[in-house]
């Protein structure tokens, strides 16, 4: 896998089935007789035989091709493997374009531990679908994992459902050759709608490190999967919905969703950034005012309000929401008097299961509800002074099925 980019230096991330030493041969296909090696790094039992190598010795812009080693022996792969670096166009050119891909609720089946009857995850020729995009970027909404109850009390068990969800097949293509940042939600941290309670929420965060190749984890003062990202000139603020959370069963105490160190972060990073989108990820929907199922209105309205009223108070431009979790997608708007309306859009599911009860929002915008499995794809363009994103979803078979344009300048 291909995990994140930066003008100097890549990760790259692997698995095996045994100990082994792994490294990785790359190049600049622009020089495709210079290679480059990584130093060997033994894989170990304790770590479900992952490792991660970042590449230092890289230069801005370019696209290079890479190959596996394991035990001295390269590793034949029927697909592409492809990185980039970021280029370096600030002070020189407009804003390179640049294709994100969005996604959650990624369920692979393995029926001996899973429930009785109908299979609940499928679909899965949706993630060609995504790999023949060719985006630059994915970033996974959560739900990227589904813990099982067999699971759920042992590292050794949640080390399985990740190794299991990570080898599907038909994943390949696209961990190989696209850029991958990812948050959690509830099922790839714990149980159904689990919290700050959850006794193996450090297991859960030190599995999910070490199958993901995030920049980093948590910010000062507040651990979890909390972390930020640039991509050309948008900015992207992945956030942690579940290791602070209240329980939903509390009646007295604060309800918070992100927590207060968390929640600074977050407004100071948004009020510092010049990023004429800044995107903000986080498992569940933030801007639906129903308060049912998990949305920001159901778990905690107070921190929701304070939220948006931050936004507004401290005059931050160019905020547009992504989330997961509702197996079912949606563009939500919101209206701010004297302001720019708000935007929280939603793709769900990737494989699990639809949930066409998961509707009902009141507030989104006509002819964006998608109740199959599907994808999204945001792309970036435009010259520095009228950045344009293009938004659309795609169904399994690649099929569009709806596109929406939000140019910067309307989110100001």
């Amino acid at each position: 896998m291909v995990g994140y980019s930066d003008m100097r230096e890549v990760l790259l991330w692997a698995q095996t089935t045994d100990s082994a030493a792994v490294h990785f041969v790359y190049w600049d296909t622009a020089s495709p007789d210079v290679r480059h090696s990584t130093r060997p790094q033994p894989t170990r039992l304790r770590e479900a035989f992952t490792t991660k190598h970042t590449l230092t010795d890289l230069e801005p812009g370019r696209r290079y091709a890479y190959e596996v080693w394991v035990n001295g022996a390269r590793v034949n792969v029927p697909h592409p493997l492809r990185f980039q670096t970021q280029q370096l166009w600030q002070w020189r050119t407009d804003p390179p374009a640049f294709r994100l891909a969005l996604a959650s609720c990624f369920y692979v089946n393995e029926p001996e531990y899973d429930r009785p009857g109908q299979p609940y995850g499928g679909g899965y020729e949706i993630l060609a679908a995504v790999s023949r995009a060719r985006p630059d970027v994915m970033l996974w909404l959560g739900d990227n994992s589904y813990y099982r109850e067999v699971d759920w009390h042992s590292r050794s068990g949640m080390l399985h459902r990740f190794t299991h969800t990570r080898s599907l097949a038909e994943l390949q293509p696209l961990l190989g050759a696209t850029h991958h940042y990812a948050i959690w939600d509830d099922h790839d941290f714990g149980p159904d709608n689990s919290d700050r309670s959850w006794y193996q929420k450090e297991t859960a965060l030190d599995v999910f490190r070490l199958f993901w190749g995030n920049p980093t984890f948590g910010v000062a003062d507040s651990p979890g999967v909390t972390t930020s990202f640039q991509w050309s000139d948008v900015e992207f603020f992945l956030l942690d919905n579940r290791y602070h959370r209240a329980p939903n069963e509390r009646v007295t105490g604060e309800r918070t969703v992100l927590g207060a160190a968390q929640f600074e972060w977050l407004i100071d990073a948004l009020r510092t950034s010049r990023a004429p989108f800044k995107i903000v990820a986080i498992g569940g929907q933030v801007l639906n005012p129903l308060a049912e199922h998990e949305t920001y209105s159901a778990v905690s309205p107070d921190e929701r309000r304070r939220l948006i009223d931050a936004i507004t108070r401290e005059k931050i431009t160019g905020v547009f929401f992504v989330t997961g979790d509702r197996h079912a997608s949606d563009l939500t708007r919101i209206e701010r008097p004297g302001t720019y309306p708000l935007y929280d859009l939603t793709v769900s599911p990737l494989t699990a299961g639809v949930y066409a009860t998961a509707t009902g929002n009141p507030a989104t915008v006509p002819g964006t509800l998608v109740i199959r499995r599907n994808f999204a794809l945001l792309d970036f363009s435009g010259s520095r002074t009228d950045r344009v994103m293009r938004i659309a979803l795609y169904g399994s078979d690649g099929q569009e099925l709806w596109t929406r344009s939000i140019r910067a300048s309307e989110l100001r």
